[in-house]
C-alpha cells in the first residue's frame, strides 16, 4: 500500500488518545448505532417482509441495558495538534469504538481486543490508527444507578413480552446458538443473562488507548498499546510513570528510514519495527496468514479479482481486526494499482446509509454474530462481492471473468502456503489463527516428513478434499511435469547460523509468509504488463492542457494491447483496462519524467518490467500464455532479515520527566488520566529531526525545489491526477462526522453529480469507439475496437444502470433493481390494461388494407412496447437471475434503439418512483434524470447488435414476405414457392411458403445477422414465371428488418432460366421513426461508387467506362481485404463483399459486360455462353496436344473442372447463378487471376467482344490481375448457401 504519509511527519506516532466513559455527560443512548439496529429490524415492516420484521421488531429495541450501546467520548489526546495531521476527533471517536460503549458484569468474559483502522483524508493520503479496547470497573455511583434503573424498566417489559404468546429468541443470550431458536427464555435464565444487581453485581465499561501514526506499524503498535495496558492492570507499578512512555513513542522514536530498521522501548521489552527500501514492495505489515486461513485460496483469489475490476465489495464480520485485515491485504496485493474509491475497512453503525453509495466500494460491516446473511438487507447486490469472513463465503457478482491463468497461479501460491504449513482450504478452526498453528512450522514439517507422518504429497492430503479447482490442478501439474512429490518443504537452512534474529520466530515467519505471497502476486503483473510502456499514449500537448481535457484523452492503446495477449486473457484484461486504477496508473507513468520523480510504486515497477524484458526477449512468447514463476522471492526475504538481525537505529530509551510530585500516581486497574502539561510539546531541540532525518528527505527537499523550477512538483502533481481523476470518486471515505441531514444530502448529492458524469464519460466513449468503427467500414481512419472491449463497455454501462437504480432505494427486491424497477411497473401497467385485450398477434401493428407491391408498408415496423420487450426477456428460459434478465433487456433496448425511450417512459410514473425511492435518489432528480436520459439518447445512432450477438442459442420467431414486382405482378403465378434464410450463425433449411400469401412466420434458433437467402419455386403448374422484386425477413423479437433485393424473374425460358437464387441482405433503417436519431450511413456501401440500377432486362444496364470498372474492382477487393484484416469476432459478412451491391461478382460482371457483342434482337447473351464456348475451345485444345506449357495446361484442367461441375449441379441456378458461383469458388480457391490470364488469351474472347473491350486491352487486363492477386494471402471461407450441391 502507498501510505500518502506526509513527509513533514517523521515521527513515529503522531498522537496517543484514549477514549471511553465520560462520567461528566454520564449514560446517553448512541441513537445513531440503536437507530440503524432498530431501523434495520423494521425496514420491512410495512412492505414483503412484513412477518419476519414483526418477531425480530423486539429484538434492537428491547435490547438488555447490558447489550445496549452507549455514547463514548474521547477522553484526550496527546498532543493537542501536529501540523501536518490535524486531529479529526469525530473520526478517532468512531473508529475507535465504533459500536459506542459496552457494558459487562464480573460474570462476562472481558478480554482485551486489539483492532486497527484508516482515515483516508479528501486528497486520499491516509492514517492509521491502532486501539486496544479493555474494561474497567464503573468507579461512578451515578452510572451504577443508572444501569440499576434501566434494568428495572427493561425487566417489567420483558415479562409482559413474556407471557404473550409468541417469544422472540432470547437476545441477551451472548452466546450465539446453533439454531437461533430457542425455546420461550424461562424466567430463572431471564434473570440469570439480564440482571444487574447493584448490591451483587460489578459493573465494567469499556475504553480504549489508541496511537495515530503516519505508517502501518501495526505489529509495533499492537506491542506497545498491549504492554501499556499490561502496566496498569499488574500488581506491580511500571519502572516508570505512564507519561514517560507515551512521550518516549511520540516524541523520541522516529520512523525508520526506507531500508533500515529501528529497536525502541516498550513499558517492558523492546519493540522492533522496519521498512522496506526504495526498491522493496511497499510496507505491509498485516498478518495474511489470517486472511488465507478464514477464506481458502481460491476465495481470497475471486474477491482479489473483484477489487482490480472495482466491484463493490462488503466485507462482514464480527471482528473489526479481521475487516481490516482482510482489506488491507487485498489493496496489498494489487501491487503496482491502487484502490481509487470508497475505502473504509470499518463502517461506524451510524455510518450505514452510506452503503447505498452508487460507487464502487470496498466497505467492512460489522455483524453482532447473531444474525445470518439473509437478515442484512443491502441496497444494491446486482453488481455487489459480498465477503462473510467469519463464515469463510464469499458470493460473487454474475459474469466474473477469471483471473488469467487461474490455475498456474493457485497452483504457485498452493506451493507458498504448504510450505509454510498451511491448507489452501479455507480453515474453520483458525478462528484465532496464530496460537492454533504456532506449533506447526515449517521446521516441524520437514522433521515430520522424516518420520513419515506425513502423507507422500502435501498437495494431495490437503488440498483433494472438496475443491474442484484443485483437481484440475493435478492434471495441469501432470502436463507441466512439475513433480509435487519433491515439493519439501525448506528448512531454515537460509539464514546464516551466526546471525541471530532478533524478533520471535512468529513474527519473523509471518514477515516471510507475506513477503512469499506478495512476490508472487506482484510477479503476476509484471508478467501480464511487461511491455505496457509501449503502449502508453504520451499527450502530444503541454501539461496544462492535457490535465483540463482529461476525461476525453484516451491514455493507452488498449486495443493494440489487447491483440498481443492470449485469448484466454481477454475477458479479465478488457474489463481491467477500463478500471479508474488502471487509468490512474498510466496517467502518473505519463506524468513522471525520470526516476527520480516517480512514485515510489511505479519506481519499483517499472524496474521489475525491465529485469524480466532483459531476461527473456518477450517477443517470440507473445500470444502464448507461458506461466513464468516468480523468482526474486529468496532476495526480498533476505532483505527482510538482514534488517532484523542488524538493527540500524535504536531509539532514545524513555526516561523521568520533569513532572510535579504528586502527579503521574497509579491506581492498578485503571488506566490514568494522563498529565496533558508534559505530554502536549515535544523536546524543544530536536536532535534527530535535524541530525538524524534520513539522508532521502534532505534529498527529497532538495528535490522539491529543483522541481519547483522545472516541471510540477508532486503535491501538484497529486492535486492534478486527483482533479483529473475527478469522476464522482473523490470521496474516498465519508466525513466520519456526527450526521445531519445536511451532510447526508450534501454527501448523495455528490453521487448523483458523480453518477451524471459518469454517465456522460461512459456513453461518450462507447460513440467515439463505435463510431470509430462505423467510419472504418465506411473507408475512412483505422479500426480500434474489439468484441470483447464493446461487450465490456456495454456491461460496464449495466453496471451503471444498475448503480443508478439502486441509489435512494427504498424496498427492494431481488438482486436487481433495475429489474425489480420494471417489474414493478409491469404490475402496475397490467393491471390498468386489464381491459379486453386487442385482438390477434402482440406488437404488431395490423393493416388490413395492405397493398402487397409496396414494399415499405409489407412490413410494418413492430410496435414500441417496453411490455412486450420485458416478455421477450421473460420467455428466454436460458436467463436464470434477475441481475441477467436486467442486462438483457439493456442489451436488447440497446439493439432496438430504444434504451432511452423505455427508460423514459418507465420514469414517467411518478408515483411508482416516489413510492419506490428516496427524495435525495439520483432517479428523483428532476435535471439530472433528463441530462441522463439525453446521453443515453445518443446511442441510437450507432448499430448494436449486442443482444443478438450475445443470446446466440434462443428461440427468435421470423417473418418473410415475397414482394413480387407491382408491374407484372404474380397474380397468375401457379408454382409453390420456397425460401431458405442464412445468417452469421445459422440457417433456416428449406421452407414452404405459401403461393397465396407469400408470407409465412416461424421460429427457429437465432440465425444472428441475416446474410442470405436462397429461394425458388418448383416450376409446377402453367403459369411459373414469377418476377419477384424483394424479399423483406424480420426478426420478431430485435424488429430488425432485412431487405433482400432481387429484380430478376425465376422461371424456365426467361431471364437467364434460373428456378433459384441466392439473394445477399442489407439491414433496413428505421427512418419513419422521426423521434430517432439519425444513423450513421449504412454499413458496407463505398461512397465512391453509383448505384446500381435493377432493371428487368440485363441488357438495358447503364455501361460503365473502364475507369468506372477498375474503380468497382478496386473498391470490391478493397473491402475484402479490409474484412480479413479486422479482429475475428468483428468481421461483418463476407457474402456482402463478394455477392452483394458491388461485391466482387457484380465487378467481375461489369468486366465482362464492357465491349461484349450485342446479339441479335431478342435473343439475349450471358457472360456464362461465353464461358462455356471458352470451355469447349480449351477442352478440345488439351486435346490435340497443342504445345502449351505444364503451367498453362494446369490452369486449362482447373477452369474446365470448375465449369463442369458448376454445370452438373441438380440445382436450378441460372446462368447468372452460375457466374457467381464460378466467381465465389475461383476467389476461395485463389484462382481467379489465372483464369482472367487465360480468358484474355483465348480466341473465342476474340470473335465476341468488340476491339475496345476491356478484356483485349492488355494493361488494362495486367493490373487487374494484379488486383485480384491480392486475394492469394486470404483464406476465404464461403457460405454453404452459396456451394451448396457443389462437389469441389
Amino acid at each position: 500500500m502507498s501510505t500518502g504519509f506526509s513527509s513533514s511527519s517523521c515521527r513515529f506516532a503522531d498522537y496517543f488518545v484514549t477514549c471511553g466513559l465520560d462520567t461528566e455527560s454520564g449514560l446517553e443512548p448512541d441513537e445513531l448505532s440503536a437507530l440503524c439496529q432498530y431501523i434495520q429490524s423494521t425496514r420491512f415492516s410495512d412492505g414483503a417482509r412484513g412477518k419476519l420484521a414483526s418477531a425480530d421488531e423486539g429484538e434492537n429495541f428491547e435490547q438488555s441495558p447490558l447489550r445496549r450501546t452507549f455514547k463514548s467520548k474521547v477522553l484526550a489526546h496527546y498532543p493537542d495538534n501536529v501540523e501536518w495531521n490535524p486531529f479529526d476527533q469525530d473520526a478517532v471517536g468512531m473508529l475507535c469504538m465504533p459500536k459506542g460503549l459496552s457494558f459487562r458484569t464480573q460474570t462476562d468474559t472481558r478480554n482485551p481486543q486489539f483492532h486497527s483502522f484508516i482515515i483516508t483524508r479528501e486528497d486520499g493520503s491516509r492514517t492509521y490508527g491502532f486501539a486496544l479496547t479493555f474494561f474497567e470497573e464503573v468507579t461512578s455511583k451515578q452510572i451504577c444507578s443508572a444501569m440499576q434503573t434501566l434494568y428495572h424498566m427493561h425487566n417489567a417489559e420483558q415479562y409482559d413480552i413474556l407471557h404473550t404468546p409468541p417469544t422472540p429468541r432470547s437476545p441477551e443470550d451472548p452466546r450465539p446458538t446453533p439454531q437461533h431458536l430457542h425455546a420461550a427464555p424461562s424466567l430463572s435464565r431471564l434473570q440469570r443473562f439480564n440482571s444487574y444487581d447493584i448490591s451483587r453485581d460489578t459493573l465494567y465499561v469499556s475504553k480504549c488507548i489508541c496511537l495515530i501514526t503516519p505508517m502501518a506499524f501495526a505489529n509495533a503498535c499492537r506491542k506497545v498499546l498491549e504492554q501499556l495496558h499490561q502496566a496498569v492492570t499488574s500488581p506491580q507499578p511500571p519502572p516508570l510513570p505512564l507519561e514517560s512512555y507515551v512521550y518516549n513513542v511520540l516524541y523520541e522514536v522516529p520512523l525508520p528510514p526506507a531500508g533500515r530498521s529501528l529497536k525502541f522501548s516498550g513499558v517492558y521489552g523492546p519493540v522492533l519495527c522496519q521498512r522496506p527500501s526504495t526498491s522493496e514492495l511497499p510496507l505491509f505489515d498485516f498478518p495474511m496468514q489470517g486472511v488465507f486461513e478464514l477464506l481458502g485460496l481460491e476465495n481470497v483469489l475471486q474477491l482479489f479479482t473483484c477489487a482490480l475490476l472495482e466491484i463493490q465489495i462488503l466485507l462482514y464480520s464480527q471482528h473489526y481486526q479481521r475487516l481490516m485485515t482482510v482489506a488491507e491485504s487485498i489493496t496489498a496485493l494489487m501491487f503496482p494499482f491502487q484502490w481509487q474509491h470508497v475505502y473504509v475497512p470499518i463502517l461506524p453503525a451510524s455510518l450505514l446509509h452510506f452503503l447505498d453509495a452508487p460507487v464502487p466500494y470496498l466497505m467492512g460491516l460489522h455483524s453482532n454474530g447473531q444474525d445470518d446473511r439473509t437478515k442484512l438487507e443491502l441496497p444494491q447486490e446486482a453488481n455487489l462481492c459480498f465477503v462473510d469472513i467469519d463464515n469463510h463465503f464469499i458470493e460473487l457478482p454474475e459474469d466474473l471473468p477469471q483471473f488469467p491463468n487461474k490455475l498456474e497461479f493457485i497452483q504457485e501460491i498452493s506451493e507458498v502456503l504448504l510450505a509454510f504449513g498451511m491448507s489452501p482450504e479455507a480453515n474453520p478452526q483458525c478462528s484465532e489463527g496464530q496460537g492454533k498453528l504456532r506449533g506447526f512450522r515449517s521446521g516441524d514439517t520437514a522433521s515430520d516428513k522424516r518420520n513419515g507422518n506425513l502423507a507422500g504429497s502435501p498437495l494431495n492430503s490437503y488440498l483433494l478434499r472438496e475443491n474442484q479447482t484443485i483437481a484440475r490442478l493435478q492434471a495441469l501439474v501432470k502436463r507441466t511435469g512439475v513433480s509435487l512429490e519433491k515439493l519439501d518443504v525448506k528448512e531454515d537452512t537460509s539464514t546464516n547460523k551466526d546471525l541471530k534474529v532478533q524478533c520471535d520466530e512468529d513474527e519473523m515467519r509471518k514477515h516471510r509468509l507475506n513477503i512469499h505471497v506478495r512476490e508472487v502476486f506482484a510477479n503476476r503483473f509484471t508478467q501480464m504488463f511487461s511491455d505496457y510502456e509501449v503502449f502508453v499514449i504520451q499527450p502530444s500537448q503541454d501539461k496544462e492542457s492535457w490535465f483540463s481535457n482529461r476525461d476525453q484523452m484516451q491514455n493507452f492503446d488498449k486495443a493494440s494491447f489487447l491483440s498481443d495477449q492470449p485469448e484466454p486473457y481477454l475477458p479479465f484484461l478488457s474489463r481491467f483496462l477500463e478500471t479508474q486504477m488502471f487509468a490512474s496508473f498510466i496517467d502518473s507513468k505519463i506524468l513522471c519524467h525520470d526516476d527520480e520523480d516517480k512514485e515510489h510504486t511505479l519506481r519499483v515497477f517499472d524496474s521489475r518490467v525491465d529485469k524480466i524484458r532483459m531476461l527473456n526477449v518477450r517477443t517470440p512468447t507473445l500470444r502464448t500464455s507461458m506461466y513464468q514463476k516468480c523468482t526474486n522471492i529468496e532476495e526480498s526475504e533476505k532483505a527482510i532479515e538482514m534488517r532484523l538481525c542488524k538493527i540500524d537505529h535504536t531509539a532514545l530509551h524513555p526516561h523521568l520527566l520533569d513532572m510535579k510530585i504528586g502527579q503521574g500516581r497509579y491506581e492498578p486497574g485503571f488506566f490514568p488520566r494522563l498529565q496533558s502539561d508534559v505530554l502536549s510539546t515535544g523536546p524543544t531541540s530536536n536532535k534527530w529531526a535535524k541530525r538524524s532525518a534520513p539522508a532521502q528527505w534532505r534529498r527529497r527537499d532538495r528535490q522539491k525545489q529543483h522541481t519547483e523550477h522545472l516541471y510540477l512538483d508532486n503535491d501538484q502533481r497529486e492535486k492534478y491526477i486527483q482533479e483529473a481523476r475527478n469522476l464522482g470518486t473523490t470521496l474516498r471515505q465519508p466525513k466520519l462526522s456526527n450526521l445531519s441531514p445536511s451532510v447526508i444530502a450534501q454527501t448523495n448529492w455528490k453521487f448523483v453529480e458523480g453518477l451524471l458524469k459518469e454517465c456522460r464519460n461512459k456513453t461518450k466513449r462507447m460513440l467515439v469507439e463505435k463510431m470509430g468503427r462505423e467510419a472504418v467500414e465506411l473507408g475512412h481512419g483505422e479500426v480500434s475496437i474489439t468484441g470483447v472491449e464493446e461487450n465490456t463497455l456495454i456491461a460496464s454501462l449495466c453496471d451503471l444502470l444498475e448503480r443508478i437504480w439502486s441509489h435512494g432505494l427504498q424496498v427492494k427486491q431481488g438482486k436487481s433493481a433495475l429489474w425489480s424497477h420494471l417489474l414493478h411497473y409491469q404490475e402496475s401497467k397490467e393491471k390498468r390494461d386489464a381491459t379486453p385485450a386487442g385482438l390477434g398477434p402482440p406488437g404488431i401493428i395490423h393493416d388490413t388494407e395492405r397493398r402487397k407491391s409496396d414494399a415499405s408498408c409489407a412490413m410494418p415496423p413492430l410496435k414500441v412496447s417496453l411490455i412486450q420487450d420485458m416478455r421477450h426477456i421473460q420467455n428466454i428460459s436460458e436467463i436464470k437471475t434477475d441481475v441477467g434478465k436486467a442486462r438483457a433487456w439493456v442489451r436488447l433496448s440497446m439493439e432496438k434503439k430504444l434504451l432511452s425511450r423505455h427508460l423514459k417512459q418507465l420514469l414517467s410514473d411518478h408515483e411508482l418512483t416516489k413510492k419506490l425511492y428516496k427524495r435525495y435518489a439520483f432517479l428523483r432528480c428532476d435535471d439530472e434524470k433528463e441530462q441522463f436520459l439525453y446521453h443515453l439518447l445518443s446511442f441510437n445512432a450507432v448499430d448494436y447488435f449486442c443482444f443478438t450477438n450475445v443470446f446466440t442459442t434462443i428461440m427468435i420467431p421470423y417473418h418473410v414476405v415475397i414482394i413480387p414486382s407491382k408491374k407484372l405482378g404474380g397474380s397468375m403465378f401457379t408454382a409453390n414457392p420456397w425460401v431458405c434464410v442464412s445468417g452469421e450463425l445459422a440457417e433456416t433449411g428449406v421452407l414452404q411458403v405459401p403461393k397465396n400469401t407469400l408470407e409465412i412466420t416461424f421460429e427457429c434458433q437465432n440465425l444472428g445477422k441475416l446474410t442470405t437467402i436462397q429461394m425458388g419455386h418448383d416450376n409446377s403448374g402453367l403459369y411459373a414465371k414469377w418476377l419477384v422484386e424483394c424479399v423483406m425477413v424480420r426478426n420478431g423479437i430485435t424488429g430488425h428488418t432485412y431487405k433482400f433485393p432481387c429484380g430478376r424473374w425465376l422461371g424456365k425460358g426467361v431471364d437467364d432460366g434460373s428456378l433459384e437464387r441466392i439473394l445477399v441482405g442489407e439491414l433496413v433503417t428505421n427512418t419513419e421513426n422521426e423521434e430517432r436519431m439519425c444513423r450513421t450511413p449504412p454499413m458496407q456501401q463505398s461512397p465512391g461508387m453509383m448505384r446500381r440500377f435493377v432493371t428487368i432486362s440485363p441488357n438495358s444496364k447503364p455501361k460503365l467506362n473502364t475507369g468506372q470498372i477498375q474503380e468497382g474492382v478496386g473498391e470490391a477487393i478493397n473491402g475484402i481485404v479490409k474484412h480479413f484484416h479486422k479482429p475475428e469476432k468483428e468481421r461483418g459478412s463476407l457474402t456482402l463483399l463478394l455477392c452483394g451491391e458491388y461485391g466482387l461478382v457484380w465487378a467481375l460482371e461489369q468486366v465482362f459486360q464492357h465491349g461484349f457483342k450485342s446479339p441479335r434482337l431478342f435473343k439475349n447473351v450471358f457472360i456464362w455462353d461465353f464461358l462455356e464456348k471458352s470451355q469447349v475451345y480449351f477442352e478440345s485444345a488439351e486435346q490435340s496436344q497443342m504445345t502449351q506449357d505444364e503451367n498453362w495446361l494446369m490452369r486449362v484442367r482447373h477452369f474446365c473442372h470448375f465449369m463442369r461441375a458448376i454445370n452438373s449441379t441438380p440445382r436450378n441456378i441460372g446462368k447468372d447463378g452460375k457466374f457467381q458461383m464460378l466467381v465465389c469458388l475461383g476467389a476461395r480457391d485463389h484462382l481467379l487471376h489465372h483464369w482472367i490470364a487465360l480468358l484474355a488469351e483465348c480466341p473465342i474472347t476474340a470473335q465476341m467482344y468488340e476491339d475496345m473491350a476491356l478484356l483485349k486491352d492488355h494493361s488494362l487486363v495486367n493490373s487487374l490481375i494484379r488486383v485480384l492477386q491480392t486475394l492469394q494471402e486470404f483464406n476465404i471461407t464461403l457460405e454453404a448457401s452459396l456451394v451448396k450441391g457443389i462437389g469441389i
